[in-house]
C-alpha cells in the first residue's frame, strides 16, 4: 500500500499543469482575434506560418493559456514575443469634437500617406517594432485626424493585423474545438454548432460516474466532449457497426491525462448485443449487412488534424485515444446497460442505428440523437412511438445569436450561423 501511494504521488507530479502549455501538448492558435484558427502541437522544432514568414513555437512552451504573443523583429529575424495587455488612456493631440468629424471630405487618392514602402522596410530592418511602425503611419497620414473615432479604430486595427499580427494561445477544449471546426471545416463535425453540442450533453444527462454509450461519426468531437465532462470517472464507450471503429482523432487535441484516456474505450454493436440476440445466424446476417453500410461512410467524418495543424518535423506524437473495452466491462454493460446514449452520425440513418443501440441502454436511461436534417429524426421519432420504445420524445432545434459588445455599438453580429441541426431526445422504456 505504501508503494502504491508513492507511485500515485509520482504520477500526479508528472502530470503537466493544464493551465500551462507544455511541450507535446496541443494548442489552439488564434491569429488576429479569430481571423485564423490553427491547431498545433508544441515542440522545440514546431513552426507556425504567418503571412510569408515562419515563426518558431518554442516561446509558447511554458506560457499560460490565454497569453498573447506579438510578432517582433530582432537581430536573428522575426519571432513571437509575449506581451502583457496594458490599458492605454485615450490621448489625442488634436482634440476635435467627434460629432463634427465625418468621412465625407476624404478622398481615397493614395496620396494621404507620405511614408513609402521602402521606408517601412528600412524601419523593419533596423528592428522597429510593429507598434512603432503603426505610430509612424498614423503620424504621416494626412487624413487620420479628420476621421471620426470609429474610423480611426478601424484604421489602427487594419494596420495592426498587417504590421504587428497577434497570436492568442488558447486551450483546446470542447467549446473551442467545436467553434474552430465549425468556422473552418463544419462538414467534418457534421455541422454541429457549440450550442447543439451542449444540448446533446444536457439531454443525455452526462454527469460524473456515468457509463455513456456514444455513436460518434464526427471525428471524435462528441467522444472528447463526454470524456471531458466525466473528468476521469465512469466510461465513455464509442460503439460502431462493422469491424473497425470510426476515427476519433479529435480526442488527441483535448490533452487528456492518462486517467481520462483510460476511461475512453470502444466496442462494436455486435459485441455489446451478442448476449441479447438469441440466434447466432441472425447475428451473422446482420453483421454482413452492416459491413456494407460502413463502406458508404464519407471520409469527411474523419477529423484529419494534418489539414489544419502546423507542419512539424519529427516532433512528439500524441498517444492513440481509446482502447478496446475489456471483457469484464462488456459483460457488466450487457447485464446492467448504459446510463445514457449520444448519437452523432451524419452519414447514417438515425432509425437504423437507434433500433440496434437503444436496447443496450438500461431502462429509464435518457438518449440524445443529433442530425443535420429534420426528416430523418422525424422518421426515427415516429418509429420509436409506434414501437413504444421510448417516452418524452421531442425534437429540438437549437438557436444561437451572437452579439458584438462595444461602447455605444452593442448589436447582434451582422453575419452569424442560422442553422445548427436538430436533436431528438427521449427516455428508453421497456417494451414488455
Amino acid at each position: 500500500m505504501e508503494h502504491s501511494k508513492e507511485d500515485q504521488k509520482i504520477n500526479k507530479a508528472q502530470d503537466p499543469n493544464p493551465r500551462f502549455a507544455s511541450e507535446g501538448c496541443s494548442v489552439l492558435l488564434d491569429v488576429n482575434d479569430g481571423d485564423r484558427l490553427v491547431f498545433a502541437r508544441l515542440s522545440g522544432g514546431a513552426i507556425f506560418k504567418i503571412g510569408n514568414t515562419n515563426y518558431s513555437l518554442k516561446p509558447l512552451i511554458g506560457a499560460p493559456f490565454g497569453s498573447l504573443f506579438q510578432v517582433e523583429t530582432g537581430e536573428d529575424g522575426s519571432f513571437l514575443s509575449r506581451i502583457l495587455p496594458v490599458k492605454k488612456e485615450s490621448t489625442s493631440v488634436n482634440v476635435i469634437d467627434d460629432d463634427a468629424r465625418d468621412n465625407r471630405e476624404l478622398i481615397d487618392d493614395n496620396e494621404s500617406q507620405s511614408l513609402t514602402c521602402e521606408e517601412i522596410e528600412a524601419m523593419r530592418r533596423e528592428g522597429a517594432k510593429g507598434d512603432e511602425i503603426i505610430e509612424a503611419l498614423i503620424a504621416n497620414s494626412k487624413t487620420f485626424d479628420n476621421k471620426f473615432q470609429l474610423s480611426q479604430e478601424k484604421y489602427k486595427l487594419k494596420k495592426q493585423k498587417k504590421y504587428a499580427p497577434k497570436v492568442l494561445l488558447r486551450r483546446p477544449f470542447a467549446r473551442s474545438i467545436c467553434e474552430a471546426y465549425f468556422k473552418k471545416y463544419p462538414a467534418r463535425i457534421g455541422f454541429i454548432r457549440v450550442d447543439a453540442l451542449s444540448l446533446l450533453l444536457t439531454m443525455a444527462n452526462v454527469t460524473a460516474y456515468s457509463d455513456v454509450l456514444v455513436v460518434d461519426m464526427v471525428g471524435g468531437l462528441v467522444t472528447g466532449a463526454v470524456a471531458e465532462r466525466l473528468g476521469g470517472t465512469g466510461y465513455v464507450c464509442n460503439t460502431y457497426k462493422g469491424d473497425s471503429p470510426s476515427s476519433v482523432d479529435m480526442v488527441k487535441m483535448f490533452n487528456f491525462t492518462d486517467k481520462v484516456k483510460e476511461r475512453i474505450v470502444h466496442s462494436s454493436i455486435n459485441e455489446l448485443s451478442s448476449a441479447k440476440t438469441a440466434p447466432p445466424e441472425e447475428n451473422n446476417q446482420q453483421e454482413s449487412s452492416t459491413c456494407d453500410m460502413v463502406e458508404d461512410v464519407s471520409v469527411t467524418a474523419e477529423a484529419r488534424v494534418d489539414d489544419i495543424a502546423v507542419r512539424e518535423s519529427k516532433i512528439i506524437k500524441a498517444p492513440q485515444p481509446g482502447v478496446k473495452a475489456s471483457k469484464e466491462a462488456v459483460e457488466m454493460w450487457k447485464e446492467n446497460g448504459f446510463s445514457s446514449l449520444i448519437m452523432a452520425a451524419q452519414d447514417q440513418d438515425p432509425w437504423t442505428l437507434a433500433k440496434d443501440v437503444l436496447p443496450l441502454l438500461s431502462y429509464s436511461a435518457p438518449f440524445a440523437i443529433y442530425h443535420q436534417y429534420l426528416q430523418p429524426l422525424a422518421t426515427c421519432m415516429h418509429n420509436l412511438q409506434q414501437g413504444k420504445m421510448a417516452i418524452n420524445l421531442q425534437i429540438t432545434e437549437p438557436w444561437l445569436r451572437e452579439y458584438q459588445v462595444l461602447p455605444s455599438r452593442t448589436h447582434p453580429h451582422m453575419q452569424m450561423s442560422s442553422f445548427g441541426g436538430y436533436v431528438l431526445s427521449g427516455i428508453r422504456i421497456s417494451t414488455t
